[in-house]
């Protein structure tokens, strides 16, 4: 009697392990699916974003454009006018203004931006460290349980 009951145990402890092996992996699938659900829609959520900064400094290239244009016709009267070169001079520091918009509008800012970023990912990664390090799960709730009393 001791042999079947010990028998029909072993089957059993296969069929759970089996099962609960079967369970763990599905499991492990589901959430690998729904990180990469989540990383999906956390970079669409980014390009999107991206988008529309480009798109913003565009218009804002139209904007300044427009206003240095108007203000190099008004600075070069002036200039022919009083015979002086003084009121070309507001002219070059908007210049560098103006071709920075123009760079980060329609240039490769962007790129240079990602390089230099994918640089100190690489080399300063020092310089990207937390004050204090990243918080654990152990000191939040330490603060949440200090907060309560």
């Amino acid at each position: 009697m001791g042999q079947v009951a010990s028998g029909i145990a072993s089957g059993m402890k296969t069929t759970m392990d089996e099962n609960f092996k079967r369970q763990m992996d599905f499991q492990m699938d589901a959430f690998q699916m729904q990180l990469e659900r989540q990383l999906a829609m956390q970079n669409e959520m980014r390009e999107r974003q991206m988008s529309m900064q480009i798109a913003r400094a565009r218009e804002i290239v139209k904007y300044y454009g427009t206003f240095y244009a108007v203000l190099a016709l008004g600075c070069t009267a002036g200039a022919i006018k009083t015979k002086k070169g003084t009121p070309l001079i507001p002219l070059v520091p908007l210049g560098f203004v103006l071709t920075f918009q123009l760079d980060s509008a329609y240039g490769n800012l962007i790129q240079r931006a990602r390089t230099e970023a994918e640089k100190i990912m690489t080399e300063e990664r020092d310089m990207l460290k937390l004050p204090y390090n990243m918080p654990t799960f152990d000191l939040i709730e330490a603060k949440r349980l200090a907060a309560k009393k």
